[in-house]
Protein backbone atom coordinates (compact mmCIF):
# COMPACT_ATOMS: atom_id res chain seq x y z
CA UNK A 1 0.00 0.00 0.00
CA UNK A 2 2.85 2.37 0.82
CA UNK A 3 4.40 1.74 -2.57
CA UNK A 4 1.06 2.36 -4.24
CA UNK A 5 0.64 5.66 -2.42
CA UNK A 6 4.15 6.77 -3.33
CA UNK A 7 3.55 5.80 -6.95
CA UNK A 8 0.38 7.87 -6.99
CA UNK A 9 2.21 10.83 -5.50
CA UNK A 10 4.93 10.47 -8.13
CA UNK A 11 2.29 10.49 -10.88
CA UNK A 12 0.81 13.72 -9.52
CA UNK A 13 4.19 15.44 -9.42
CA UNK A 14 4.66 17.72 -12.45
CA UNK A 15 7.48 16.86 -14.87
CA UNK A 16 10.77 18.70 -14.21
CA UNK A 17 11.62 22.01 -15.85
CA UNK A 18 15.17 20.78 -16.51
CA UNK A 19 15.85 17.07 -16.92
CA UNK A 20 19.02 15.69 -15.41
CA UNK A 21 21.78 17.37 -13.39
CA UNK A 22 23.74 20.05 -15.20
CA UNK A 23 26.30 22.71 -14.43
CA UNK A 24 26.99 25.92 -16.33
CA UNK A 25 29.56 24.23 -18.56
CA UNK A 26 27.29 21.45 -19.78
CA UNK A 27 24.40 23.88 -20.33
CA UNK A 28 26.63 26.18 -22.37
CA UNK A 29 27.87 23.26 -24.42
CA UNK A 30 24.49 21.69 -25.15
CA UNK A 31 22.50 24.89 -25.74
CA UNK A 32 25.13 26.52 -27.97
CA UNK A 33 26.07 23.33 -29.79
CA UNK A 34 23.83 23.96 -32.82
CA UNK A 35 25.40 27.42 -33.33
CA UNK A 36 28.98 26.12 -33.45
CA UNK A 37 28.64 22.86 -35.36
CA UNK A 38 28.47 22.66 -39.16
CA UNK A 39 24.97 23.11 -40.59
CA UNK A 40 23.21 19.73 -40.84
CA UNK A 41 22.05 18.59 -44.26
CA UNK A 42 18.39 18.79 -43.24
CA UNK A 43 18.82 22.42 -42.15
CA UNK A 44 20.44 23.28 -45.50
CA UNK A 45 17.65 21.61 -47.46
CA UNK A 46 14.99 23.49 -45.49
CA UNK A 47 16.90 26.75 -45.92
CA UNK A 48 17.09 26.27 -49.71
CA UNK A 49 13.37 25.50 -49.86
CA UNK A 50 12.62 28.56 -47.74
CA UNK A 51 14.77 30.78 -49.96
CA UNK A 52 13.04 29.41 -53.05
CA UNK A 53 9.66 30.24 -51.52
CA UNK A 54 10.96 33.69 -50.58
CA UNK A 55 11.81 34.16 -54.25
CA UNK A 56 8.18 33.36 -55.07
CA UNK A 57 7.12 36.02 -52.54
CA UNK A 58 9.27 38.74 -54.08
CA UNK A 59 8.12 37.75 -57.56
CA UNK A 60 4.48 38.16 -56.44
CA UNK A 61 5.31 41.50 -54.81
CA UNK A 62 7.02 42.72 -57.98
CA UNK A 63 4.03 41.71 -60.12
CA UNK A 64 1.63 43.38 -57.68
CA UNK A 65 3.60 46.65 -57.75
CA UNK A 66 4.11 46.59 -61.52
CA UNK A 67 0.55 45.68 -62.53
CA UNK A 68 -1.53 46.77 -59.53
CA UNK A 69 -3.97 45.22 -57.08
CA UNK A 70 -5.97 43.95 -60.05
CA UNK A 71 -3.63 40.96 -60.04
CA UNK A 72 -5.30 39.93 -56.77
CA UNK A 73 -8.76 38.38 -56.64
CA UNK A 74 -10.30 41.37 -54.88
CA UNK A 75 -13.48 42.66 -56.44
CA UNK A 76 -16.66 44.53 -55.58
CA UNK A 77 -17.96 43.93 -52.94
CA UNK A 78 -15.00 41.88 -51.61
CA UNK A 79 -12.56 44.79 -51.48
CA UNK A 80 -10.73 43.23 -48.53
CA UNK A 81 -9.54 39.69 -49.07
CA UNK A 82 -6.30 37.71 -48.83
CA UNK A 83 -4.26 40.81 -48.01
CA UNK A 84 -6.13 41.60 -44.80
CA UNK A 85 -6.80 37.93 -43.97
CA UNK A 86 -3.07 37.22 -43.98
CA UNK A 87 -2.28 40.46 -42.14
CA UNK A 88 -4.57 39.62 -39.23
CA UNK A 89 -3.37 35.99 -39.20
CA UNK A 90 0.29 36.93 -38.98
CA UNK A 91 -0.32 39.60 -36.34
CA UNK A 92 -2.19 37.01 -34.26
CA UNK A 93 0.71 34.56 -34.53
CA UNK A 94 3.03 37.27 -33.25
CA UNK A 95 1.13 37.61 -29.97
CA UNK A 96 2.44 34.53 -28.18
CA UNK A 97 5.99 35.83 -28.03
CA UNK A 98 5.14 38.89 -25.99
CA UNK A 99 2.73 36.94 -23.81
CA UNK A 100 5.32 34.26 -22.97
CA UNK A 101 8.15 36.72 -22.51
CA UNK A 102 6.54 39.68 -20.81
CA UNK A 103 3.41 38.60 -18.97
CA UNK A 104 4.80 35.28 -17.74
CA UNK A 105 7.99 37.07 -16.68
CA UNK A 106 6.01 39.56 -14.60
CA UNK A 107 4.06 36.69 -13.03
CA UNK A 108 7.35 34.83 -12.40
CA UNK A 109 6.33 31.68 -14.26
CA UNK A 110 9.47 29.56 -14.48
CA UNK A 111 8.26 27.42 -17.37
CA UNK A 112 8.69 30.35 -19.76
CA UNK A 113 12.48 30.23 -19.43
CA UNK A 114 13.25 27.59 -22.07
CA UNK A 115 10.70 28.71 -24.67
CA UNK A 116 10.71 32.51 -24.52
CA UNK A 117 13.53 32.93 -27.07
CA UNK A 118 11.65 30.81 -29.64
CA UNK A 119 8.50 32.83 -29.07
CA UNK A 120 10.19 36.24 -29.19
CA UNK A 121 11.94 35.45 -32.49
CA UNK A 122 8.69 34.11 -33.91
CA UNK A 123 6.94 37.36 -32.93
CA UNK A 124 9.41 39.53 -34.79
CA UNK A 125 9.36 37.41 -37.95
CA UNK A 126 5.55 37.14 -37.93
CA UNK A 127 5.07 40.91 -37.57
CA UNK A 128 7.50 41.44 -40.45
CA UNK A 129 5.31 39.24 -42.67
CA UNK A 130 2.17 41.04 -41.50
CA UNK A 131 3.61 44.45 -42.38
CA UNK A 132 4.00 43.51 -46.04
CA UNK A 133 0.26 43.24 -46.71
CA UNK A 134 -1.13 46.66 -45.67
CA UNK A 135 1.68 48.39 -47.57
CA UNK A 136 0.86 46.45 -50.73
CA UNK A 137 -2.87 46.82 -50.15
CA UNK A 138 -2.63 50.62 -50.41
CA UNK A 139 -2.02 50.09 -54.13
CA UNK A 140 0.83 52.60 -54.14
CA UNK A 141 3.38 51.29 -51.64
CA UNK A 142 5.92 53.94 -52.62
CA UNK A 143 3.66 56.43 -50.81
CA UNK A 144 3.52 54.33 -47.61
CA UNK A 145 5.49 57.01 -45.76
CA UNK A 146 2.38 59.21 -45.95
CA UNK A 147 0.99 57.14 -43.07
CA UNK A 148 3.76 58.43 -40.80
CA UNK A 149 3.09 61.88 -39.23
CA UNK A 150 6.34 63.46 -40.42
CA UNK A 151 6.66 67.31 -40.66
CA UNK A 152 5.28 68.13 -44.08
CA UNK A 153 5.24 71.50 -45.81
CA UNK A 154 2.34 70.20 -47.93
CA UNK A 155 0.22 69.61 -44.78
CA UNK A 156 -0.28 65.96 -45.73
CA UNK A 157 -1.25 64.36 -42.45
CA UNK A 158 -2.60 60.89 -41.73
CA UNK A 159 -6.32 60.49 -41.09
CA UNK A 160 -6.19 59.81 -37.36
CA UNK A 161 -9.90 59.00 -37.26
CA UNK A 162 -9.31 55.86 -39.31
CA UNK A 163 -8.75 52.57 -37.46
CA UNK A 164 -6.40 51.58 -40.29
CA UNK A 165 -4.15 54.43 -39.22
CA UNK A 166 -4.28 53.17 -35.64
CA UNK A 167 -2.91 49.88 -36.99
CA UNK A 168 0.20 51.66 -38.25
CA UNK A 169 1.04 53.05 -34.82
CA UNK A 170 0.00 49.96 -32.84
CA UNK A 171 1.90 47.46 -34.99
CA UNK A 172 5.04 49.59 -35.35
CA UNK A 173 5.11 50.19 -31.58
CA UNK A 174 4.58 46.49 -30.93
CA UNK A 175 7.39 45.53 -33.30
CA UNK A 176 9.82 48.07 -31.83
CA UNK A 177 9.12 47.02 -28.25
CA UNK A 178 9.32 43.31 -29.11
CA UNK A 179 12.64 43.85 -30.92
CA UNK A 180 14.14 45.69 -27.95
CA UNK A 181 12.85 43.09 -25.52
CA UNK A 182 14.29 40.25 -27.61
CA UNK A 183 17.63 42.01 -28.04
CA UNK A 184 18.03 42.90 -24.36
CA UNK A 185 17.45 39.25 -23.43
CA UNK A 186 20.06 38.18 -26.01
CA UNK A 187 22.94 40.33 -24.72
CA UNK A 188 24.31 37.89 -22.06
CA UNK A 189 24.15 35.02 -24.56
CA UNK A 190 25.85 37.10 -27.26
CA UNK A 191 28.66 37.72 -24.78
CA UNK A 192 28.83 33.99 -24.10
CA UNK A 193 29.16 33.30 -27.84
CA UNK A 194 31.78 36.02 -28.15
CA UNK A 195 33.90 34.54 -25.36
CA UNK A 196 33.59 30.92 -26.50
CA UNK A 197 34.18 31.57 -30.20
CA UNK A 198 37.34 30.27 -31.87
CA UNK A 199 36.84 32.45 -34.96
CA UNK A 200 38.09 36.04 -34.95
CA UNK A 201 35.30 37.08 -37.30
CA UNK A 202 32.63 35.56 -35.04
CA UNK A 203 34.20 37.19 -31.94
CA UNK A 204 34.05 40.59 -33.61
CA UNK A 205 30.45 40.11 -34.83
CA UNK A 206 29.10 38.80 -31.52
CA UNK A 207 31.22 41.31 -29.60
CA UNK A 208 29.69 44.27 -31.44
CA UNK A 209 26.16 43.17 -30.57
CA UNK A 210 27.10 42.19 -26.99
CA UNK A 211 27.73 45.90 -26.29
CA UNK A 212 30.74 45.26 -24.08
CA UNK A 213 28.92 42.90 -21.70
CA UNK A 214 31.22 41.52 -19.00
CA UNK A 215 28.70 40.03 -16.56
CA UNK A 216 29.55 42.44 -13.75
CA UNK A 217 27.09 43.19 -10.97
CA UNK A 218 26.45 46.63 -12.50
CA UNK A 219 25.70 45.08 -15.89
CA UNK A 220 23.29 42.58 -14.38
CA UNK A 221 21.58 45.32 -12.35
CA UNK A 222 20.96 47.46 -15.44
CA UNK A 223 19.94 44.41 -17.44
CA UNK A 224 17.28 43.35 -14.92
CA UNK A 225 15.85 46.88 -14.73
CA UNK A 226 15.67 47.24 -18.53
CA UNK A 227 14.17 43.76 -18.94
CA UNK A 228 11.42 44.41 -16.40
CA UNK A 229 10.65 47.87 -17.78
CA UNK A 230 10.28 46.51 -21.31
CA UNK A 231 8.15 43.64 -19.99
CA UNK A 232 5.84 46.14 -18.29
CA UNK A 233 5.69 48.22 -21.48
CA UNK A 234 5.03 45.18 -23.70
CA UNK A 235 2.26 43.71 -21.53
CA UNK A 236 -0.49 46.23 -22.45
CA UNK A 237 0.57 45.92 -26.09
CA UNK A 238 -0.60 42.28 -26.08
CA UNK A 239 -4.11 43.59 -25.45
CA UNK A 240 -3.95 46.82 -27.43
CA UNK A 241 -2.52 45.63 -30.75
CA UNK A 242 -5.11 43.01 -31.63
CA UNK A 243 -7.86 45.09 -30.04
CA UNK A 244 -7.03 47.85 -32.51
CA UNK A 245 -6.87 45.32 -35.36
CA UNK A 246 -10.38 44.16 -34.38
CA UNK A 247 -11.63 47.75 -34.53
CA UNK A 248 -10.85 47.74 -38.27
CA UNK A 249 -13.97 45.58 -38.49
CA UNK A 250 -16.01 46.35 -35.38
CA UNK A 251 -16.33 50.10 -36.07
CA UNK A 252 -18.11 49.46 -39.37
CA UNK A 253 -21.85 48.79 -39.74
CA UNK A 254 -21.43 45.75 -41.96
CA UNK A 255 -23.34 42.63 -40.82
CA UNK A 256 -20.90 40.15 -39.32
CA UNK A 257 -18.48 42.90 -38.27
CA UNK A 258 -20.56 45.29 -36.21
CA UNK A 259 -20.15 43.61 -32.82
CA UNK A 260 -18.63 44.63 -29.50
CA UNK A 261 -17.23 41.18 -28.72
CA UNK A 262 -14.52 41.48 -31.36
CA UNK A 263 -11.72 43.00 -29.18
CA UNK A 264 -11.53 40.27 -26.47
CA UNK A 265 -12.38 37.57 -28.99
CA UNK A 266 -9.59 38.71 -31.33
CA UNK A 267 -7.05 38.91 -28.49
CA UNK A 268 -7.90 35.38 -27.29
CA UNK A 269 -7.71 34.10 -30.87
CA UNK A 270 -4.32 35.76 -31.34
CA UNK A 271 -2.86 34.08 -28.25
CA UNK A 272 -4.51 30.82 -29.34
CA UNK A 273 -2.88 30.86 -32.78
CA UNK A 274 0.40 32.24 -31.44
CA UNK A 275 0.88 29.39 -28.97
CA UNK A 276 -0.06 26.94 -31.72
CA UNK A 277 2.67 28.34 -33.97
CA UNK A 278 5.25 28.20 -31.16
CA UNK A 279 4.47 24.49 -30.70
CA UNK A 280 4.51 23.90 -34.46
CA UNK A 281 8.05 25.26 -34.66
CA UNK A 282 9.40 24.20 -31.30
CA UNK A 283 8.52 20.49 -31.31
CA UNK A 284 10.64 19.64 -34.41
CA UNK A 285 13.44 21.99 -33.26
CA UNK A 286 13.43 20.39 -29.80
CA UNK A 287 13.85 16.98 -31.40
CA UNK A 288 16.58 17.76 -33.94
CA UNK A 289 18.57 20.28 -31.87
CA UNK A 290 18.81 18.04 -28.80
CA UNK A 291 16.89 20.33 -26.45
CA UNK A 292 14.68 17.79 -24.72
CA UNK A 293 16.52 18.28 -21.42
CA UNK A 294 15.48 21.95 -21.18
CA UNK A 295 12.20 21.86 -23.14
CA UNK A 296 10.49 19.12 -21.21
CA UNK A 297 7.01 17.61 -21.09
CA UNK A 298 6.13 20.26 -18.51
CA UNK A 299 6.66 23.07 -21.00
CA UNK A 300 4.62 21.30 -23.68
CA UNK A 301 1.82 20.51 -21.25
CA UNK A 302 1.66 24.10 -19.99
CA UNK A 303 1.38 25.40 -23.54
CA UNK A 304 -1.36 22.86 -24.31
CA UNK A 305 -3.30 24.13 -21.28
CA UNK A 306 -2.98 27.72 -22.50
CA UNK A 307 -4.26 26.66 -25.94
CA UNK A 308 -7.18 24.85 -24.32
CA UNK A 309 -8.07 27.92 -22.25
CA UNK A 310 -7.86 30.39 -25.13
CA UNK A 311 -9.64 27.90 -27.41
CA UNK A 312 -12.57 27.85 -24.99
CA UNK A 313 -12.64 31.66 -25.02
CA UNK A 314 -12.68 31.62 -28.83
CA UNK A 315 -15.52 29.06 -28.76
CA UNK A 316 -17.44 31.33 -26.40
CA UNK A 317 -16.86 34.19 -28.85
CA UNK A 318 -18.38 32.14 -31.67
CA UNK A 319 -21.43 31.34 -29.51
CA UNK A 320 -21.89 34.97 -28.49
CA UNK A 321 -21.71 36.12 -32.11
CA UNK A 322 -24.58 33.83 -32.98
CA UNK A 323 -26.52 34.71 -29.82
CA UNK A 324 -26.13 38.45 -30.43
CA UNK A 325 -27.33 38.06 -34.03
CA UNK A 326 -30.39 36.11 -32.88
CA UNK A 327 -31.18 38.38 -29.91
CA UNK A 328 -30.76 41.61 -31.89
CA UNK A 329 -33.58 40.73 -34.26
CA UNK A 330 -31.53 42.29 -37.08
CA UNK A 331 -32.36 40.25 -40.23
CA UNK A 332 -29.06 41.15 -41.89
CA UNK A 333 -26.98 39.91 -38.94
CA UNK A 334 -29.10 36.77 -38.70
CA UNK A 335 -28.68 36.09 -42.40
CA UNK A 336 -24.87 36.26 -42.12
CA UNK A 337 -24.59 33.95 -39.08
CA UNK A 338 -27.39 31.49 -39.78
CA UNK A 339 -27.51 31.34 -43.60
CA UNK A 340 -24.42 32.73 -45.34
CA UNK A 341 -21.72 31.11 -43.21
CA UNK A 342 -23.14 27.65 -42.37
CA UNK A 343 -25.22 27.15 -45.55
CA UNK A 344 -23.72 29.48 -48.15
CA UNK A 345 -21.12 28.81 -50.85
CA UNK A 346 -18.29 29.14 -48.30
CA UNK A 347 -19.81 26.70 -45.79
CA UNK A 348 -16.78 24.42 -46.23
CA UNK A 349 -14.55 27.20 -44.83
CA UNK A 350 -16.95 27.76 -41.92
CA UNK A 351 -16.97 24.10 -40.88
CA UNK A 352 -13.20 23.83 -41.31
CA UNK A 353 -12.88 26.74 -38.88
CA UNK A 354 -15.27 25.16 -36.39
CA UNK A 355 -13.58 21.76 -36.50
CA UNK A 356 -10.05 23.10 -36.09
CA UNK A 357 -10.79 25.79 -33.48
CA UNK A 358 -13.61 24.21 -31.45
CA UNK A 359 -13.32 20.42 -31.74
CA UNK A 360 -9.55 19.86 -31.97
CA UNK A 361 -8.53 21.74 -28.77
CA UNK A 362 -10.94 19.65 -26.67
CA UNK A 363 -8.49 16.74 -26.75
CA UNK A 364 -6.19 18.79 -24.51
CA UNK A 365 -8.51 18.09 -21.59
CA UNK A 366 -6.72 14.73 -21.42
CA UNK A 367 -3.18 14.34 -20.09
CA UNK A 368 -2.22 11.78 -22.75
CA UNK A 369 -2.92 14.35 -25.47
CA UNK A 370 -1.03 17.10 -23.67
CA UNK A 371 2.06 14.91 -23.24
CA UNK A 372 2.16 13.27 -26.64
CA UNK A 373 4.27 15.29 -29.08
CA UNK A 374 2.37 13.99 -32.11
CA UNK A 375 -1.08 15.02 -30.83
CA UNK A 376 0.38 18.36 -29.74
CA UNK A 377 2.04 19.04 -33.09
CA UNK A 378 -0.85 17.91 -35.30
CA UNK A 379 -3.33 19.81 -33.12
CA UNK A 380 -1.18 22.97 -33.30
CA UNK A 381 -0.99 22.76 -37.11
CA UNK A 382 -4.77 22.30 -37.37
CA UNK A 383 -5.36 25.25 -35.04
CA UNK A 384 -3.22 27.49 -37.25
CA UNK A 385 -5.22 26.35 -40.27
CA UNK A 386 -8.47 26.97 -38.41
CA UNK A 387 -7.44 30.46 -37.33
CA UNK A 388 -6.62 31.36 -40.93
CA UNK A 389 -10.08 30.18 -42.00
CA UNK A 390 -11.61 32.16 -39.14
CA UNK A 391 -10.17 35.36 -40.67
CA UNK A 392 -11.33 34.19 -44.10
CA UNK A 393 -14.89 33.75 -42.80
CA UNK A 394 -14.93 37.07 -40.97
CA UNK A 395 -13.80 39.00 -44.04
CA UNK A 396 -15.01 37.22 -47.17
CA UNK A 397 -18.37 35.82 -46.03
CA UNK A 398 -19.32 39.18 -44.53
CA UNK A 399 -18.42 41.10 -47.68
CA UNK A 400 -19.50 38.88 -50.55
CA UNK A 401 -23.20 39.20 -49.57
CA UNK A 402 -23.93 42.67 -48.26
CA UNK A 403 -27.22 44.60 -47.94
CA UNK A 404 -28.09 44.57 -51.66
CA UNK A 405 -28.56 41.16 -53.33
CA UNK A 406 -27.84 42.62 -56.78
CA UNK A 407 -24.36 43.49 -55.46
CA UNK A 408 -23.52 39.95 -54.34
CA UNK A 409 -20.46 38.28 -55.88
CA UNK A 410 -18.13 35.37 -55.25
CA UNK A 411 -14.49 35.85 -54.35
CA UNK A 412 -11.84 33.68 -55.97
CA UNK A 413 -8.18 34.20 -55.02
CA UNK A 414 -5.66 34.31 -57.87
CA UNK A 415 -2.27 32.65 -58.13
CA UNK A 416 -0.72 35.92 -56.94
CA UNK A 417 -2.78 35.74 -53.72
CA UNK A 418 -1.64 32.18 -53.08
CA UNK A 419 1.95 33.10 -53.95
CA UNK A 420 1.95 35.90 -51.40
CA UNK A 421 0.62 33.62 -48.66
CA UNK A 422 2.99 30.78 -49.53
CA UNK A 423 5.89 33.20 -49.94
CA UNK A 424 5.45 34.83 -46.54
CA UNK A 425 5.32 31.39 -44.89
CA UNK A 426 8.61 30.51 -46.62
CA UNK A 427 10.17 33.90 -45.76
CA UNK A 428 9.12 33.41 -42.13
CA UNK A 429 10.63 29.92 -42.15
CA UNK A 430 13.89 31.17 -43.69
CA UNK A 431 14.31 33.84 -41.03
CA UNK A 432 13.54 31.32 -38.29
CA UNK A 433 16.11 28.82 -39.64
CA UNK A 434 18.79 31.54 -39.73
CA UNK A 435 17.90 32.49 -36.16
CA UNK A 436 18.30 28.87 -35.02
CA UNK A 437 21.74 28.64 -36.66
CA UNK A 438 23.34 31.89 -35.56
CA UNK A 439 21.76 32.57 -32.15
CA UNK A 440 20.95 30.36 -29.14
CA UNK A 441 17.38 29.11 -29.53
CA UNK A 442 17.09 28.92 -25.73
CA UNK A 443 17.98 31.73 -23.31
CA UNK A 444 21.16 30.17 -21.90
CA UNK A 445 21.70 32.67 -19.08
CA UNK A 446 18.10 32.32 -17.89
CA UNK A 447 18.23 28.51 -18.00
CA UNK A 448 21.45 28.55 -15.96
CA UNK A 449 19.85 30.88 -13.42
CA UNK A 450 16.85 28.57 -13.18
CA UNK A 451 19.16 25.58 -12.81
CA UNK A 452 20.83 27.27 -9.84
CA UNK A 453 17.44 27.91 -8.24
CA UNK A 454 16.37 24.30 -8.70
CA UNK A 455 19.60 22.53 -7.76
CA UNK A 456 21.69 25.06 -5.85
CA UNK A 457 24.93 26.73 -6.95
CA UNK A 458 26.68 23.74 -8.44
CA UNK A 459 27.75 25.61 -11.57
CA UNK A 460 30.94 27.42 -12.36
CA UNK A 461 30.44 31.15 -11.76
CA UNK A 462 31.73 33.39 -14.45
CA UNK A 463 31.53 30.84 -17.25
CA UNK A 464 32.00 32.88 -20.44
CA UNK A 465 30.70 36.05 -18.87
CA UNK A 466 27.06 35.00 -18.97
CA UNK A 467 26.46 33.96 -15.38
CA UNK A 468 24.71 36.30 -12.91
Amino acid sequence: MAETASDLRAQLEPPPLIEGRHDDGTLNKTLNDFVWRRPPRGWLVLLLLGMAGTGVLFTAITITIARGIGMWGNNIPVGWAFGIINFVWWIGIGHAGTLISAILLLFQQKWRTSINRFAEAMTLFAVMQAGIYPILHTGRPWFAYWMIPYPSTNSIWPQFKSPLMWDVFAVSTYFTTSLLFWYIGLIPDLASLRDSSTSRRARIAYGIFALGWRGSARHWHHYKIAYLLLAGLATPLVLSVHTIVSWDFALSILPGWHTTIFPPYFVAGAVFSGFAMVLTLMIPARRYMGLKHVITARHLEAMAKVMLCTGLIVTYGYLMEHFAAWYSGNPYEQYVFFVTRPRGPYAWAYFTQMFCNVVVPQMYWFRWARRNVWTLWIGAVLINVGMWFERFNIIVTSLHRDFIPSNWAMYYPTWVDFSLLFGTICFFGTLFLLFLKFLPAVAVSEVKELNHELHGHRGHPGTEGAHP
